[in-house]
């Protein structure tokens, strides 16, 4: 099959996990010949992980600008797990400057840099000029939570360029019915938004309130609190960038609830940062209910998960259902992928019939 050629904006710890896992499949299919462990969809219309190839990356850390994708994805303030065993190859290209805008909160320079970012003093390129000479046909966007203006500055590189957008962060593009008819105008496939990972707290809170819906138990609060010691999660202290994830994650729990619950009854989101953790996420999730009779059902969990590898699997599936769509002319926001992979989808679907709508959309049976 012909390669997927991939832009990345935002070479932090999801794009390492994602370069990183993406080399372990390649070199493991090779020497074993077997399916790999991991993956929902190893073979995904006839593309392979390793048929991903990424081909341009813009970030803001002077650590990172100038430097080759497969160095950059190692420099600080990454910290996620280095799969040692996978060594990667010598990188074709360099990371270029974007644009800062609203990509850096300032609280981010009261903490020690190897834990934040380092704002590079070049001047950022012209986006659309790079993903033009690149040859990139989807652009994925790992910038951090609160980046409403610089993630919508690369939407609108996508819209002039013909670029797919795969919108992993909790701006709302895709779901957004006006930018979702401008890339549908243009006929350019996108998925979004912000990303669903593959067994997180999103998607087992989720699970777990379906349960109860489908088992007669009536929910009548609930919360998820989630720690992490990465950047994404030293970013999110500051509360003023949390609107569009919390209403996000939110929403990704409210929508399977055939009545949904009063806001002092259910708080989802980020609670706190614990440098120590790095990139290990932990939640705690609580829901209380009423069952036969009114007597009380309650469930108390806690997951721990790397972070940033947990969001890789699903990117790998969105990147390559991305690619058929434009294989077939499709264009505008493809529904299932997006209800299946995506916290924020254009429209909500529980997880069993989006992950059906998936497999028919691959095969060909479902148009988006």
């Amino acid at each position: 099959m012909p390669k997927i050629k991939v832009a990345v904006a935002g070479v932090g710890n999801c794009c390492a996990s994602l370069v990183q896992g993406i080399e372990h499949y390649r070199q493991n299919g090779k020497v074993k010949q077997v399916e790999p462990l991991g993956l929902m969809n190893y073979n995904l219309g006839g593309y392979l992980p390793e048929d991903i190839e990424f081909v341009a990356a813009f970030d803001i850390d002077k650590r990172k600008i100038g430097q080759r994708f497969d160095t950059a994805i190692k420099a600080k303030p990454n910290c996620v797990w280095d799969l040692d065993t996978t060594p990667l190859p010598k990188s074709k290209f360099k990371v270029q400057m974007g644009p800062v805008h609203d990509g850096v909160s300032a609280h981010m320079n009261e903490y020690p840099t190897d834990r934040t970012f380092v704002i590079s003093d070049e001047k950022p390129v012209n986006v659309e000029k790079v993903l033009k000479d690149s040859g990139a046909e989807i652009l994925l966007n790992y910038l951090p939570v609160g980046s409403e203006v610089a993630s919508k500055r690369y939407a609108e590189a996508c819209l002039k360029t013909g670029v797919s957008l795969v919108n992993c962060m909790p701006v709302f593009i895709v779901s957004d019915p006006k930018w979702g008819k401008m890339f549908e105008d243009k006929k350019i496939p996108c998925v979004g938004d912000d990303i669903k990972a593959q067994v997180g707290a999103t998607i087992v809170h989720r699970t777990l309130t379906k349960l109860f819906q489908d088992r007669g138990v009536k929910i009548d609060r609930t919360y998820q609190l989630n720690t992490g010691g990465n950047t994404d999660f030293l970013n999110m202290l500051n509360r003023d960038r949390l609107r569009s994830k919390k209403i996000s994650k939110t929403e990704a729990v409210q929508s399977l609830m055939t009545v949904s619950l009063e806001d002092d009854n259910i708080h989802i989101g980020p609670s706190d940062y614990v440098p120590w953790q790095n990139d290990n996420k932990v939640c705690y999730l609580r829901i209380e209910g009423r069952g036969f009779a009114g007597f009380p059902v309650n469930v108390e969990l806690r997951l721990s998960v790397e972070d940033s590898p947990n969001s890789a699997g699903i990117v790998i599936d969105a990147i390559r259902c991305c690619r058929l769509a434009r294989d077939r002319k499709i264009g505008g926001p493809l529904t299932s992928i997006s209800a299946y992979g995506m916290k924020h989808p254009p429209k909500q679907i529980p997880d069993n019939e989006a992950k059906i709508l998936v497999e028919k959309f691959i095969q060909g049976s479902v148009v988006r």
